[in-house]
């Protein structure tokens, strides 16, 4: 062979890139024309097989975007892009049509994408637009990681990228393939209420998620649930991130419901979402299902020590468990010491994480900020509440057209109103058939007020005694084996009203009564109280030594009771 022509195979080899990756990663080039990208186009061309281009923390404009975009043109091999941080010191106006020169290229490749990182990238709705056709088109039907990271997208973009991805859904099972999406990331996106709901409608539909990262994004109680929804419908769900957004109890306990459906989940982070006591009892009633939790964060969600004490319950057999973070909650001193010291004698004092930042206790919080969630529909909700024992008009616990009202709803709404032994006696020998015909058992709060009024009447008597007790057991036995029925639900209404939660909305404690306490104590000894919720009440009975103050017998009953139970 020539001397010229070795000289030119071994040019050739040297131009020959053995791999798959093409990475100019964080080189901070300034790449605004044809010719600040010659060097980059010629590697692209002749890079045989290329699967991966990293062109991220470099600021990229439109000529040379069209020009990489030729280069990109045959890549029919390209698989995962990583993009982010690519439009620094851009106008906004320009990224749009730069991302459409790359996308129309991969489009003309016949690439089939499964990564693609648009992170970092502050263009807006703008850009969302400008990658629609891409997200929509066969590239993205094997997809499987998009990350969207930071990238000010807002409610517009959030819809636009869910109809693409709904699109994408569908026409990609119509060709025989359906888009099996693993990995969603959409932090820092200003997505709020509107953008979430939409995304969980395309999730829900794509039903293949694995992570979902959805951190700072503004969503309250109505967007969450919205996504908790989505969630039940993705099974193999092993990472949930919402840091920093506001569930409150009605998310959580939305989110809850979620997590009943989702065994292989290993991370849970709602740090910073607001959480409060009641939605973390709620969550940790859901927690018992994740035998392979890894990771949970509760932090910074004003939770109670009371209520963190049952979060540690929850995990005590959770052996994957490598870390609980409760930091920045209402724990107060004694309170981070007990819960250091439930984790040590479980064997986890590692696990628990700082409580550096604890906000000290409950009665300590100034919280004269109003949620952003309860802005709407609270008068709702507090009309439904006095509902629950005022007339039968809205039917908030009685089952039935109110034009149709059976015989006894009045004797019955009568003891309600104003309870008395001997309107209760008064019921007659049917009383337990007419409770079980009348009464809702699927609203968790209305059921503790029912048991509160109930048990109020709970005295000396012997035969009053008696029927309060029958009465009990047939609602709660009803109750408590309801499909419907959220039993953490009752246990934190019924602990609300009786002064020993915190809950969301200022309400008028009950004044506990020993009649209160003994009729609990004969309910929990029974086989249809779940010992889980045994165990909630327990922690807090025990802890409460103020509000029993009136009946310290009766509290020393009950919790007697609750001890036997949870032990027996």
């Amino acid at each position: 062979m020539a001397s010229a022509d070795i000289d030119q195979l071994t040019d050739a080899l040297a131009k020959t890139h053995v791999g798959v990756e093409l990475s100019y990663k964080g080189q901070g080039l300034k790449l605004d024309d044809k010719q600040s990208v010659e060097k980059i186009v010629l590697e692209i061309e002749q890079f045989h097989g290329l699967k991966a281009l990293r062109l991220e923390g470099n600021t990229l404009g439109v000529e040379a975007a069209q020009a990489i975009s030729k280069a990109l043109e045959s890549k029919k091999d390209l698989q995962r892009c990583y993009w982010s941080d690519m439009f620094t010191g851009r106008l906004r106006c320009e990224i749009p049509s730069a991302l459409k020169s790359l996308g129309s290229a991969l489009m003309m490749s016949g690439a089939k994408l499964t990564e693609l990182d648009l992170s970092d990238n502050a263009f807006g709705p703008d850009g969302v637009k400008g990658i629609e056709a891409l997200l929509k088109s066969s590239v993205c039907y094997t997809l499987q990681e998009l990350r969207l990271n930071n990238c000010g997208m807002g409610i517009e973009g959030g819809t636009i990228l869910a109809s693409a991805l709904t699109e994408c859904f569908k026409q990609s099972s119509a060709a025989g393939s359906p888009l099996k999406l693993k990995v969603f990331v959409a932090g820092r996106n200003r997505l709020e209420n509107d953008g979430a709901t939409a995304l969980s409608q395309a999730f829900q539909l794509i039903g293949s998620l694995e992570e979902i990262h959805m951190p700072q994004n503004g969503i309250n109680h109505r967007g969450i649930t919205a996504l908790a929804t989505a969630m039940q419908d993705n099974p193999n769900l092993r990472v949930l991130n919402l840091n920093d957004n506001t569930f409150t109890k009605r998310g959580a306990v939305a989110m809850a419901q979620a997590l009943r459906h989702l065994s292989n989940v290993q991370v849970i982070n709602f740090g910073d979402c607001l959480v409060r006591s009641e939605g973390a009892i709620a969550i940790t009633a859901a927690l018992r299902g994740l035998s392979v939790l890894k990771e949970l964060n509760l932090s910074f969600g004003e939770i109670s020590e009371a209520a963190a004490l049952v979060v540690t319950q929850a995990v005590r057999d959770k052996t994957d468990l490598v870390k609980l973070d409760l930091n920045g909650n209402c724990l107060g001193e004694d309170g981070c010491e007990a819960l250091k010291e439930a984790m040590e004698n479980m064997g986890m004092g590692d696990v628990l994480g700082s409580l550096s930042d604890d906000e000290g206790e409950e009665e300590d919080v100034e919280n004269d900020e109003e949620d952003e969630d309860e802005e709407d529909d609270t008068e709702d909700e507090e009309e439904d509440e006095q509902n629950c024992i005022n007339g039968l008009k809205n039917r908030s616990i009685f089952e039935g057209s109110p034009a149709k009202v059976s015989l006894g709803s009045a004797e019955i709404l009568s003891f309600l109103q104003t309870p008395t032994s001997e309107k209760l006696l008064n019921l007659g020998a049917k009383r337990v058939q007419l409770f079980e015909q009348q009464v809702d058992s699927s609203d968790a709060s209305k059921i503790a007020d029912i048991f509160l009024q109930l048990s109020s009447v709970y005295n000396e008597d012997a035969e009053v005694n008696q029927v309060v007790l029958e009465l009990a057991d047939a609602l709660l036995k009803k109750t408590l084996s309801s499909l419907q029925f959220q039993t953490y639900n009752f246990t934190t209404s019924l602990l609300v009203k009786l002064g020993l939660l915190k809950g969301e909305k200022k309400a008028k404690n009950v004044c506990v009564l020993p009649g209160h306490l003994l009729t609990l104590k004969h309910c929990v000894e029974q086989d249809y109280f779940p010992v889980d919720q045994a165990e909630v009440l327990e922690v807090f009975v025990s802890r409460n030594g103020k509000v029993f103050a009136s009946c310290p017998s009766a509290r020393d009953d009950l919790k007697a009771s609750l001890e036997k139970r949870i032990s027996a």
